[in-house]
């Protein structure tokens, strides 16, 4: 292969998907006439409702957007807010630098390794043994645009770590969710962090076969467990109506999750000429601040302003989503295989 016809190949694999979601934020909702244009005044400092005695669990609470959603909920005096995170001192700095601005906050490190079934397992077993209640998830964590390996649980890295990971978390901390349903005054809600990106998904929307996961590029594998992410959360509200769950697309935001991304000198270059754009592009941010808005948003909002299994957008506007987004029998299919797969890893 030439060297020209590399280059190319490279440059469209940078900017391709800033342009699928790009294209979607601006034209793809084009059919449903209430969500264009419409956004939502969010004021994470005056919107919050008072938390106290809420207790919140956030996973990749330690960087970015997870970081960012901790600081927010962190100043409306939460009960206990556990930020799950894989790496100690990562979550030590973060916890750190939220208290140097927030001294009362009460945040806790609970180690989480999301490519893990026994890490999740461990997680969940040390987050029961110290609350008897949960009244918000935030699934937040996640990876991108990473080369294909496996966890080890056998799932291809995307697919493994941003859907089947916290599928396994949801369900071993269910039991805790449901039971703080059933308290006076209660509102518990899980939400999913997913994104635009789930446009990106190939023909099919779900691969099921791992094996086969290898033969698609990396966006394509992204986009696999970013519409996974919409789809669970539309089961888990048929499936679990007194919580409320949805997923939120947070915008494009440059955050740690690009890492992989700035290796390459042509991916580099853009997102360099993304980060030109991002100010006249609608749902698009410079900050992981502008990015926990929606996810903050959809924690905390008054609950009459939710509709139980819905996908939003920046800031908490209701999105359609792809075709494979609204196919009931596909998120069905995709719960019934996720559930037999945690069951034969015995949970």
């Amino acid at each position: 292969m030439s060297s020209t016809s590399s280059f190319s190949r490279d440059y469209i694999g940078a900017i391709a998907p800033v342009g699928i979601i790009g294209y979607h934020l601006l034209f793809g909702e084009a059919r449903d006439p209430t969500t264009m244009g419409a956004t939502n005044s969010f004021v994470p400092a005056r919107d919050i409702p008072d938390l106290s005695g809420k207790v919140i669990l956030v996973t990749g609470g330690n960087t970015g957007l997870g970081k960012a959603t901790i600081t927010y909920l962190a100043s409306h005096s939460p009960s206990k807010i556990y930020l799950a995170a894989r790496t100690a001192s990562k979550a030590t700095s973060a916890i750190s630098d939220i208290k140097s601005t927030i001294p009362d906050a009460q945040i806790e490190h609970l180690p989480l390794d999301l490519t893990s079934f026994a890490s999740i397992s461990s997680a969940a077993s040390t987050f029961k043994s110290r609350e008897t209640r949960l009244d918000i998830l935030i699934n937040n964590a996640g990876v991108m645009a990473t080369p294909y390996t496996l966890t080890s649980d056998g799932y291809e890295i995307q697919l493994g770590t941003n859907h089947m990971g916290h599928a396994l978390l949801t369900k071993l901390l269910l039991p805790t969710m449901l039971s703080t349903a059933q308290l006076p005054g209660s509102d518990v809600r899980i939400v999913n962090v997913s994104s635009m990106g789930h446009y990106g998904a190939p023909s099919g929307g779900i691969i099921f076969s791992q094996p086969e996961l290898e033969k698609y590029n990396t966006w394509r594998r992204y986009g696999v467990s970013k519409l996974a992410n919409i789809l669970y959360t539309k089961e888990l509200a048929r499936r679990y109506p007194e919580i409320m769950s949805t997923s939120v697309h947070p915008g494009v935001i440059l955050t740690d999750l690009y890492a992989s991304a700035r290796k390459n000198f042509v991916l580099k270059l853009g997102l360099w000429v993304y980060a030109l754009l991002v100010p006249i592009l609608p749902g698009h941010f410079r900050s992981p601040e502008g990015g926990a808005l929606t996810q903050t948003w959809a924690a905390t909002v008054g609950r009459e302003r939710l509709r139980n299994g819905e996908f939003y957008r920046p800031v908490g506007v209701v999105s359609r989503g792809s075709g494979y987004a609204r196919d009931e029998g596909l998120a069905k299919k995709l719960w019934e295989w996720t559930e037999g797969e945690l069951e034969k890893h015995g949970f």
